[in-house]
């Protein structure tokens, strides 16, 4: 019975040895920062226009949609973002950069 507990043991550290490493080494967050090309699906390109814009300092996010006005968002993972007023949408960042929003948009990066 010791045997299997401490075999039990030594899996679990063992596999929170690697999930705490993976986290450990973390990539940086994926570059974001450029101009975008708004593409309806299925809704239209609404508060963003054709070709909205982002900034982005570390894992914090500036999106300017045509009118110039700004949301700030926060990548929250390196594949998801969280966008506030008065945009209000969630993303998910693609494997090609494009970005998929809640609203019914994608975006593609220029």
């Amino acid at each position: 019975m010791f045997k299997a507990a401490l075999s039990a043991s030594a899996i679990v550290i063992g596999t929170l040895c690697l999930v705490g490493g993976a986290q450990a080494q973390g990539a940086a967050p994926p570059d974001l920062s450029g101009n975008y090309q708004c593409q309806p699906d299925p809704s239209p390109c609404m508060w963003s226009g054709k070709t909205p814009s982002i900034s982005q300092s570390g894992n914090k996010l500036d999106i300017k949609n045509d009118k110039g006005e700004v949301a700030a968002a926060t990548l929250t993972s390196h594949i998801t973002i969280s966008a506030g007023g008065p945009m209000n949408s969630f993303g998910t960042v693609r494997p090609d950069h494009s970005i998929s929003w809640s609203n019914g948009t994608k975006w593609k990066k220029q």
